[in-house]
């Protein structure tokens, strides 16, 4: 009887974490598209530091909301990160913590990046103890360090894409979603993984930027399943280590 309750209750949990993974999912790339393309992307003029360097200055707190925000996305990652882990850990824990903590990683190196934009303020604000430099050579230093911090993005998509990897394999093995939804999981999250390569060879980049549409096709449909179909764990997934299912018996 108390195993049954026990049972019931880690199938309630997975059940809510399945629909707070779904909203997080959504929410985050809703807000992280709306930083790039729109509070943070429209500052950035491409090829032209002086200009790039104005145009920030002349919307600060545009630029510092957009740090905020980029803030608030890292921490839906976090909690996105932990309800995975509360939905797959029934079926493998190892493999889940595995991605866990890959995923983490990813968001603490996001974290970092963000210390490049408050650089960006600084070596733009015009302090006195700036003045022993010329205006146009801290322009184009604030244009380099945006330019790092795309760079930076490329070591820390290759990470989620090796987490989400995981996770992904973790949702194939278990029936949560349909099998299709998860095999393209596996494969867009391998193809971001591979963009590690263009820290090899750079001229890659316009290749490899395009296999982050697939990903972004893979994370919001699987937002959606989880946060309109949800998950029906009728029993406890079978597990990827049958042996320890012998020996406990």
């Amino acid at each position: 009887m108390a195993n049954t309750m026990e049972n019931q209750s880690i199938i309630a949990s997975q059940a809510k974490a399945a629909k707070v993974a779904g909203f997080m999912y959504l929410f985050g790339m809703t807000v992280s598209i709306f930083v790039e393309l729109y509070l943070r992307g429209s500052l950035i003029v491409r090829g032209n530091a002086m200009e790039t360097a104005h145009s920030i200055m002349a919307h600060e707190t545009q630029f510092r909301f957009a740090i905020v925000l980029d803030l608030l996305t890292y921490v839906s990652v976090a909690l996105l990160v932990w309800t995975l882990y509360v939905l797959l850990k029934p079926v493998n824990r190892d493999l889940a913590l595995l991605a866990t903590f890959l995923r983490l990683t990813e968001v603490s190196f996001f974290c970092v990046i963000l210390i490049g934009n408050f650089v960006v303020l600084h070596v733009l604000s015009n302090e006195d103890y700036l003045r022993t430099f010329e205006t146009s050579q801290l322009q184009a230093f604030s244009r380099v360090v945006l330019l790092t911090r795309g760079d930076a993005y490329t070591v820390g998509f290759s990470l989620l894409g090796l987490g989400s990897t995981v996770f992904s394999y973790l949702l194939l093995k278990s029936n949560y979603v349909p099998r299709l939804l998860a095999g393209w999981g596996i494969f867009s999250s391998l193809l971001l993984a591979l963009g590690f390569i263009t820290v090899i060879f750079p001229e890659l980049k316009k290749v490899v930027l395009p296999s982050q549409v697939p990903m972004f096709i893979y994370e919001v449909g699987l937002g959606f399943w989880f946060l309109v179909k949800g998950v029906e764990v009728q029993q406890e997934p079978k597990s990827l280590r049958p042996m320890e299912t012998e020996t406990n018996k």
